[in-house]
């Protein structure tokens, strides 16, 4: 076998390289498929790899900015990562992956994201899971707002693609701006991924629904959902998937929340993308019966540590200082990082928290706190006082949320 991995150079090469992660979901990507994929991610953000002539394999990387706390970053978002069956344990996923962190590190963004259809890979590649994601499944007889709330506040109405383009997105970057997790949006990804409503995206339910919420006639809230028709006899079992709701502000999202929990003539709702501290869970009246699961949500890979560092705001005055002791694709972010004034530079100092990069990326958008990791014996205290410091360096409002799997 004469393996190369390189960038895709042509049409051709594109569409098969992602045919690779298309085998496992049931079929090749069509060349349309391929084509819209390419308004998404530029033919030299995707890796092939080659045995001779035939590609065998690919990896992918969206160009993003992700919300961390105090600001956005570019970051990777990397998908369609996939090795055909018949060239499995070759190695070849390794190639894939360093090669693409190389590409990363060289077009200057400090960070990459994923969600990781196998949880068991990518810590090896440096990756640590960085949010909780939430999924209800509830009966919406069960799923009513508690009575002590207050009224129904301001107006709801159904609207079509053009007005969903032209005023979601501003909502969107609203809430995008305060919430460590989300992620920019082009136009091109609005109408490609979110409000696409092609028949094949409706997976057995009903046309895209946009509804937008507006307080005093200013927009607040949307949300994007299909109806789902299903009949047991005369029963009607039908469920509200909802595909995003969003709320500029705890009003917005309580009204737009009470208005999917109100839909008539459906059985359940069903919704996967829920932060961890997402405030429905104290909104309804019988929170057990939202049937909460927890999943891993976006798992985060710090690419070049001290610009990370730096680019991550402080919840308050101090200095921390970490001793990364391993990093296994990118040796050089190894070493005492001192983070002090909103900098975050190679230090000399005593170490207050000694952890690999997987434990620093876990706690970098403050899905969990170095106490939590400490707990799970992710990191070693050095210092007395040091996860301490560390955890109030670090604190977050609000926990990381990305409501959309890429």
């Amino acid at each position: 076998m004469a393996l190369r991995i390189r960038t895709t150079r042509s049409p051709e090469e594109f569409a098969a390289a992602l045919g690779a992660i298309g085998h496992y979901f049931g079929g090749a990507w069509t060349s349309e498929d391929a084509e819209r994929f390419g308004h998404l991610m530029p033919a030299e953000r995707l890796h092939a790899a080659f045995d001779d002539a035939e590609i065998v394999g690919g990896a992918g990387a969206f160009p993003f900015e992700l919300s961390v706390p105090g600001g956005q970053l570019p970051c990777a978002g990397v998908t369609v990562v996939g090795v055909l069956p018949t060239h499995r344990r070759r190695g070849i996923l390794d190639r894939l992956m360093r090669a693409q962190l190389a590409d990363v590190r060289e077009r200057g963004e400090p960070i990459a994201a994923l969600w990781a259809s196998e949880e068991t890979i990518y810590g090896r590649f440096g990756y640590g899971l960085a949010a909780q994601d939430i999924m209800i499944e509830a009966s919406r007889v069960h799923a009513a707002l508690r009575s002590e709330l207050p009224g129904s506040v301001g107006t709801t109405r159904l609207v079509g693609h053009d007005e969903a383009l032209r005023v979601f997105p501003r909502v969107y970057d609203r809430v995008r701006r305060r919430t460590p997790g989300f992620l920019s949006r082009t136009k091109t990804w609005w109408e490609v991924r979110n409000l696409d409503d092609r028949p094949e995206r409706r997976r057995g339910a009903g046309e895209l629904n946009r509804v937008l919420l507006e307080i005093d006639g200013r927009p607040v809230g949307y949300a994007l959902y299909r109806i789902k028709l299903e009949f047991e006899g005369a029963i009607n079992t039908s469920r509200v998937v909802v595909l995003e709701a969003i709320g500029d502000s705890p009003v917005a999202t309580r009204e737009i929340w009470r208005y999917l929990l109100a839909i008539d003539w459906v059985a359940e709702i069903h919704y996967e993308f829920l932060p961890a501290d997402h405030p429905l869970f104290l909104l309804v009246q019988r929170p057990n019966r939202l049937n909460w699961k927890v999943f891993d949500g976006i798992w985060l890979r710090l690419v070049d540590v001290g610009a990370a560092l730096s680019a991550r705001a402080a919840a308050t005055d101090g200095r921390v200082t970490f001793d990364v002791f391993a990093d296994p694709v990118l040796p050089d972010n190894v070493g005492t990082w001192t983070v002090e004034d909103g900098v975050g530079r190679r230090s000399g100092r005593r170490a207050d928290v000694r952890l690999d990069l997987q434990a620093l990326a876990s706690a970098y958008l403050g899905g969990f706190t170095f106490a939590e990791l400490a707990r799970a014996g992710r990191l070693e205290e050095v210092a007395r006082g040091g996860i301490a410091r560390a955890d109030a360096l670090y604190r977050v409002d609000v926990k990381p949320w990305c409501p959309e799997n890429f």
